[in-house]
């Protein structure tokens, strides 16, 4: 498969945090053939091992998460309609009029919608206004609550947003969850470039859970593997629209993205700033690649890396990206080339990743 493919498969996939297990047996069975060894976790990371030249060689591990942001059904009304509350970060704003999906207890796909006041009647003071999500509620058909619990949903229900792969022009496409299943898709493309290709060092590949909910699966796994280094593959914000202008300098075609400072600060003091041997690593890659490297400075996000370098003694770690545009809607968009590239980044880096590997900083 190409790598479109891949992105395409994993978008159409619904796993929210704690409900990975489509995700993980797809991205198990894509890595099997390109891999020496694969495992799942108690808690669900899928970790692939392709052995080096020595088992003394350094571990290196590249990884994405596999879960996506999503809702999870809190109460039913008599009348039939479900109350939700969020998991992650999904904006309330984009959620009135949405189309999603409830997963039932017999893993089977529930269609509603996010109600909002029908438009002619709407009162002046509320045209404008974003209702909060505990006023909102989702229509699924249902007359009463027992119909809706005969449909199989219940208190705990996960939900997501329909599940949606459109492409665009220029090579561009828009879908629900490229965070981070366009990250899970370069994984496979990576490892099945290096079935052909053996790497010197030891590389883990992982596909890790929970990052929507706690960031924390990931750490999990880096202390089964103890790598010498990390690498994470997810998205960063593109700002080349006409309401983002100015924010940073990340657009849609012009490379992969190096971050060189991220910085949560909401409730979650944790972020990362890269280890300067890793930043070297990937600068050097891209230079002799020929290819732009886009750099990344950001206060308000944070990836799972920032709790992997704190795994045993630290792991030098450094955050690889794309650009993608609407972050967090069902509508995510970025362009393929960009995902392309970032597989070559990748590649080139996990192919060298030299056999000599410190992270001392002296």
């Amino acid at each position: 498969m190409i790598l479109e493919e891949y992105v395409q498969k994993y978008c159409l996939t619904p796993a929210i945090s704690g409900h990975e297990d489509l995700m993980i047996k797809a991205l198990h069975d894509d890595l099997k053939a390109f891999v020496d060894e694969t495992s799942v976790d108690n808690l669900g990371n899928v970790i692939a091992l392709i052995k080096g030249k020595s088992e003394t060689a350094p571990k290196l591990m590249i990884f994405a998460h596999t879960d996506q942001i999503g809702m999870f059904v809190k109460a039913i009304t008599d009348e039939g309609f479900l109350k939700i509350v969020r998991l992650g970060g999904v904006p309330e704003r984009i959620l009135a009029g949405a189309t999603i999906q409830i997963k039932t207890k017999s893993n089977k796909a529930i269609s509603g919608v996010i109600g909002t006041i029908s438009h002619h009647l709407t009162p002046d003071d509320k045209k404008y206004v974003v209702p909060k999500i505990e006023d909102m509620y989702v229509d699924i058909g249902a007359s009463n609550k027992a119909e809706a619990l005969a449909l199989g949903v219940e208190v705990g229900s996960p939900a997501f947003y329909e599940p949606k792969f459109t492409k665009l022009a220029n090579n561009r496409i828009a879908a629900t969850s490229i965070d981070d299943r366009a990250g899970c898709a370069v994984l496979v493309k990576v490892a099945e470039r290096l079935s052909t290709s053996k790497p010197e060092a030891n590389v883990y590949i992982v596909g890790s859970v929970q990052e929507e909910f706690n960031l924390r699966g990931a750490l999990v796994a880096a202390q089964q593997i103890k790598p010498d280094a990390a690498i994470s593959l997810d998205l960063a914000v593109a700002t080349d629209t006409p309401d983002m202008k100015g924010v940073n300098e990340l657009a849609l075609d012009k490379g992969p993205i190096i971050g060189l400072y991220t910085f949560h600060g909401r409730g979650t003091l944790n972020g990362l700033i890269p280890h300067p041997k890793m930043v070297k690593l990937v600068e050097d890659s891209a230079t002799k690649l020929k290819m732009n490297l886009q750099r990344h400075a950001s206060v308000g996000m944070l990836t799972d890396g920032s709790y992997v370098q704190f795994v045993e003694d630290g792991v030098p770690c450094v955050d690889l990206a794309w650009p993608t545009r609407y972050t967090h809607t069902g509508v995510e968009t970025c362009s393929l080339n960009d995902l392309q590239n970032l597989e070559d980044l990748t590649f080139n880096i996990v192919k060298n990743f030299p056999i000599n590997f410190s992270g001392s900083r002296i």
